[in-house]
């Protein structure tokens, strides 16, 4: 996603950077689809409560499942200001989408000073499996990747970024993925990339997309703290859901808590990494990794669990208020 500035908030941290050229303030810079860090897959999800195995993985069946999921209404917003419409269905085996990218609440101001593009419509037409299929494998997916899943509104989910600095720190630009060190969006205030209350920007082809939790939409599903909420689906086929899960995976009576990543500061910063006084953990994919059971859910965001939609269990993604805000990997096939 191309933006015209490079905007570091904390002008002492601009000054230390001493960057090498003037030219830096108005590269021409990319917020989303760009490489990652490694997660770690070596830890594997229990998939007792989901249906059936094939031999090759865990199979559950979301047939039945907003089948019918359609809207289509005019969004006021200013910076929209027009139709938004998703329309989804089941035929056979698949879950079909057919959007125009137009988001069905309210926006943040687009342009704005760190996102010089219009929301405008797209042609969204995407096809997921009815059968996902979990394996012990997880699969990254995003940016040139390929897309991770989608709102229902037919907004889709990048959560990373095409920003990187090299390892000086003195060459950084957030539309060029070249560097070793991948910007993250959310979790730092280095950089903006411009994101409004929805942890959403617009990619340059007007694309308004979501790095985080789509709070406008959660609002409009009626999210709260006494329901869980499916608000999407990701390329596998499994559910997204935000914010809330059962205490006890497997028991819909215990209570609804606000589900948390696994995801933590690295306790090793490399000595190749940028100063951390000038860029603190966080600012970069690489100063996270996965440390199974400090959160509630896997390398993917995820967990097996039963939902009001899948009483018998289901692996389901969720997304979430801590890093990795949403899934960066899948664990199903695609």
């Amino acid at each position: 996603m191309k933006l015209h500035a490079l905007n570091i908030k904390n002008s002492n941290r601009v000054n230390a950077i001493k960057l090498s050229t003037l030219a830096l303030v108005v590269l021409s810079l990319v917020a989303c689809g760009g490489e990652e860090g490694i997660v770690d897959t070596s830890t594997t999800t229990d998939s007792s409560s989901t249906t059936s195995d094939n031999g090759t993985g865990t199979s559950s069946s979301t047939q039945g499942v907003l089948c019918e999921y359609s809207y289509s209404e005019y969004n006021e917003s200013e910076s929209v200001q027009a139709t938004s419409a998703a329309d989804w269905s089941c035929t056979g085996t698949t879950r079909d989408l057919v959007a125009n990218g137009i988001p069905d609440h309210e926006v943040g101001t687009f342009p704005n000073a760190d996102n010089p593009n219009t929301i405008s419509e797209q042609s969204l037409n995407e096809s997921y499996t009815l059968e996902p299929v979990e394996t012990i494998q997880a699969t990254m997916l995003g940016g040139p990747r390929g897309m991770i899943g989608v709102v229902l509104n037919g907004i889709k989910i990048d959560a990373g970024t095409g920003g990187s600095c090299d390892d000086s720190g003195t060459d950084c630009d957030l539309g060029d993925n070249s560097g070793n060190w991948n910007i993250e969006a959310l979790s730092q205030d280095t950089f903006s990339f411009g994101t409004d209350d929805n942890n959403a920007h617009v990619q340059p082809d007007g694309t308004y997309h979501y790095h985080g939790m789509p709070e406008g939409f959660v609002t409009l599903r009626g999210g709260n703290s006494s329901t869980m909420t499916l608000i999407g689906w990701a390329a596998d086929g499994f559910p997204i859901y935000a914010r809330y899960g059962y205490l006890d995976s497997n028991d819909a009576t215990s209570a609804l808590t606000v589900m948390t990543g696994s995801y933590q500061h690295i306790t090793s910063v490399s000595a190749n990494r940028p100063s951390t006084d000038i860029y603190p953990l966080g600012t970069f994919a690489q100063d996270w990794e996965y440390v199974a059971g400090s959160g509630d859910l896997d390398e993917c965001n995820g967990r097996v669990g039963v939902t009001p939609e899948f009483p018998q269990g289901i692996y389901h993604y969720y997304a979430t208020d801590t890093y990795p805000f949403f899934q960066r990997c899948v664990k199903g096939e695609v």
